[in-house]
């Protein structure tokens, strides 16, 4: 959207950023299917396809909920808002309308991400137990991963940010320390790929921390996201910080 912005497409069809998404819908689980297959040691095939089949709804229903999220901004929508409180929502008659709106949400950041990142980050899981080798066969991860981490670090970043997924990803962080722990005392070290998936999360951990930390004071995004878990949307800091500066 920043190369190729949405105002260069009819909002009646679908822009650069959809198709990218549906291509991101098809070539992400052949990835995962392809992951898992590489995995030394053999997972349970039904749970692996149960997955595939929630990761595409999921990530499908996203995709039109995210489409009309994204013309809703042109015309005044501020994600930093919740749905009843945006001034373009509270003009609409009937009323009924806005429930509609809320639907719409639903489906996009509550209902399609939750069908989206958790099989995602299960079958990452489910890969990352069969990435241990004895200790004595241990290797270190070659330089061609070490120029990956950071931006794959990044990467997640903004998937648990803007995905508002955070207690999914530390969950997730925690039970891979805990199978580390768990295959250390029988001798097992994480191969160069374990390696890979294992600092990934640490860099995101620390962006997420950063970013947290920047927008800590930022009463309007406090609004927004109450609570004792507080990850603002970067897109909610767009629409309320960047936005309005072009």
């Amino acid at each position: 959207m920043i190369i190729l912005p949405l105002e260069w497409f009819p909002l009646n069809k679908p822009s650069a950023g959809d198709y990218f998404h549906m291509t991101y819908n098809v070539i992400t689980p052949f990835l995962l299917l392809k992951l898992i297959e590489r995995s030394p040691k053999t997972l349970p095939r039904s749970a692996v396809y149960v997955c595939i089949i929630m990761f595409v709804m999921g990530a499908s229903i996203h995709l039109v909920g995210d489409s009309v999220n994204h013309r809703l901004i042109l015309s005044g929508y501020q994600l930093h808002l919740s749905v009843r409180e945006n001034p373009i929502i509270k003009n609409l008659k009937p009323e009924t309308l806005i429930d509609s709106f809320e639907l719409l949400y639903y489906y996009d950041e509550s209902l399609g991400h939750s069908m989206w990142y958790i099989p995602f980050f299960l079958i990452l899981f489910l890969y990352f137990t069969g990435c241990f080798t004895h200790a004595k066969e241990g290797k270190a991860m070659p330089l061609s991963a070490w120029l990956l981490v950071g931006p794959s670090g990044l990467y997640y970043w903004y998937l648990v940010t803007e995905g508002q997924i955070f207690i999914l990803y530390i969950f997730t962080f925690f039970a891979m320390m805990a199978i580390i722990m768990h295959q250390k005392r029988k001798g097992f070290v994480l191969d160069s790929n374990g390696l890979f998936l294992f600092y990934t999360f640490c860099i995101t951990l620390a962006l997420i921390t950063v970013w947290v930390a920047c927008l800590w004071n930022d009463k309007i995004l406090r609004k927004k996201y109450p609570g004792v878990i507080y990850v603002p949307e970067p897109w909610a800091f767009y629409t309320l910080h960047v936005k309005d500066q072009h």
